[in-house]
């Protein structure tokens, strides 16, 4: 499977209103201390957004409710991954994304026959405080080296000047989030980031 290379991550559907007609194809979001029906609004939004803009959309933690909307894809977390039904959103054609940090957690991805992988924070992040050190553009190489044909996405702490290093070791996928939400002109940083990624 090929994903796009540029896989920026949103708290808001109005963030995909502003950034998918600029050409972006692969985004997730990942809603947060939301009411259940702020949740349903939101990522029924962003599905019809993505399906008009031609758009992939990864749904972050919240599997019943992607499955309820008739989303493709789903992203987990190692802890999500304690209470998630895997089954269920497997029975339900969803692809799914998986977050590792050591080999323990990439074994324990691997067995489910994720559609990507994500190792990060790459680079230390400044979008929450993580239990996880850097864990350095190194380790992507051995990660790629085990997941084969399975896309590898480096996650945390990247922007456009980090990426080609990235790509350069191993990763399929490069995900940004406060390089562009945090950025002076987050249009003109998501116009480099396509331009970076091809």
């Amino acid at each position: 499977m090929t994903l796009p290379r540029f896989y920026p991550i949103f708290d808001d559907v109005a963030w995909l209103r502003r950034m998918l007609p600029l050409g972006v194809k692969l985004v997730q979001m990942r809603l947060k201390e939301k009411s259940q029906d702020a949740l349903r609004m939101q990522l029924t939004q962003a599905r019809d957004l993505c399906a008009a803009h031609g758009a992939v959309l990864v749904v972050n933690d919240h599997w019943q409710l992607a499955i309820e909307l008739g989303c493709d894809w789903v992203h987990l977390g190692q802890e999500d991954l304690d209470e998630a039904d895997v089954d269920a959103i497997r029975a339900a054609g969803l692809r799914l994304g998986v977050s590792t940090h050591d080999t323990d957690e990439l074994t324990r991805a691997l067995a489910l026959n994720p559609d990507y992988v994500a190792l990060g924070p790459i680079y230390p992040t400044l979008l929450k405080k993580m239990k996880w050190h850097q864990q350095g553009i190194e380790k992507l190489s051995p990660w790629k080296d085990r997941l084969g044909n399975i896309p590898l996405v480096a996650i945390g702490g990247m922007n456009t000047a980090r990426a080609a290093l990235a790509f350069e070791a191993g990763a399929d996928v490069v995900s940004a989030v406060t390089d562009i939400t945090l950025h002076d002109d987050p249009e003109g940083r998501v116009r480099a980031w396509l331009e970076v990624c091809g």
